[in-house]
């Protein structure tokens, strides 16, 4: 039986205005996100990777409506909540949850860890304080912390520690959807592999959904389902998990995965698949394919005409002129 789209996002866009030019003529606009297509089943762990700049959070962000799209549209179990105002999507925000990048920034210094957890609970009016305390202290032991550090602040805690209080604190309201926009990236590697596997926990208890944004490409074949990779505001392969690292079809994936360091000796000859140059202005953006800049195959139709994410396998997804079905 196929599982059915939780979320379902059609050319969505999200550009920044950074400048009106000479009397408001000629804005200038830094293109984030520019033009996704994008489906993420229920119960899987959708992978999203790419390198800094790209567009992973923004996108994220916009989803899940932490930011208004400029257009597209993002359909939640069959809503469409692009346009929704706060008071329409207030029943949404309880089903949508993110856990932030850096626990050292994402919780409130000045609230007890019981305050943080407890905060969600009270904003969407579910229980009294006590009903609210039960909760909390429920959440901690489902995170590996214990009820006495509800009275504690967060600057009283490890790394590790907090990003489980920010985790606590996504899943309060039993989200459906769970948004990992780089969770480990500011946790020692020691620390990394118990919040994945804590993750994965919580997904097969809590049956939750997850859009898993990453720059370590080995921790995201462990943990994802299928997996996205984004260049300059857009998706240009899609696949499933294994399908993508036995046999990527886009150069920029190829180019990717070419990095990942390996431990076996034997592979230390193997070949090195380089991009040139930098990662061009997503306020100025190359002709046709946006990634014909750095690539070793671009060629003059490239510059003329932008590939279309096409199906080039059952289920794998990418946006090359190069890549035939």
């Amino acid at each position: 039986m196929t599982a059915k789209t939780l979320v379902q996002v059609k050319d969505l866009k999200k550009h920044f205005k950074v400048s009106s030019g000479f009397l408001g003529r000629d804005p200038k606009y830094l293109k984030a996100v520019d033009g996704v297509d994008l489906e993420i089943k229920q119960g899987e762990t959708l992978g999203l990777v790419g390198e800094s700049g790209c567009g992973k959070s923004t996108l994220a962000r916009t989803i899940i409506r932490l930011y208004q799209p400029t257009s597209g549209d993002i359909n939640f179990d069959g809503t469409n909540i692009s346009d929704a105002d706060e008071k329409a999507l207030k029943p949404f925000r309880q089903r949508m949850q993110m856990i932030f990048q850096d626990p050292y920034a994402s919780l409130n210094g000045r609230m007890t860890v019981r305050d943080l957890i407890a905060e969600p609970l009270e904003i969407a009016g579910i229980g009294d304080r006590n009903a609210q305390t039960e909760r909390v202290d429920e959440l901690l032991e489902i995170v590996g912390l214990n009820k006495d550090h509800a009275n504690r602040f967060a600057h009283e805690f490890s790394g590790g520690q907090r990003q489980r209080i920010g985790i606590a604190r996504a899943i309060a309201l039993n989200p459906e959807l769970v948004i990992c926009d780089e969770p480990i990236s500011a946790l020692d590697v020691s620390i990394q592999a118990q919040i994945v596997n804590m993750l994965q926990e919580l997904q097969q208890t809590l049956g939750l959904t997850y859009l898993f944004i990453t720059h370590d490409l080995s921790m995201v074949r462990h943990i994802s389902d299928r997996i996205g990779v984004m260049y300059l505001g857009k998706i240009v392969e899609l696949a499933d998990n294994d399908a993508l690292y036995d046999s990527p079809k886009h150069p920029y994936t190829r180019a990717l995965l070419s990095s990942i360091p390996i431990a076996d000796p034997q592979e230390r000859d193997r070949q090195i698949e380089e991009m040139q140059g930098e990662i061009p202005s997503p306020i100025d953006m190359p002709s046709g394919c946006r990634f014909r800049t750095r690539c070793p195959l671009a060629t003059d139709k490239c510059a003329a005409e932008e590939p279309d994410l096409k199906e080039v396998a059952k289920g794998h997804f990418a946006a090359c002129h190069f890549v035939e079905p």
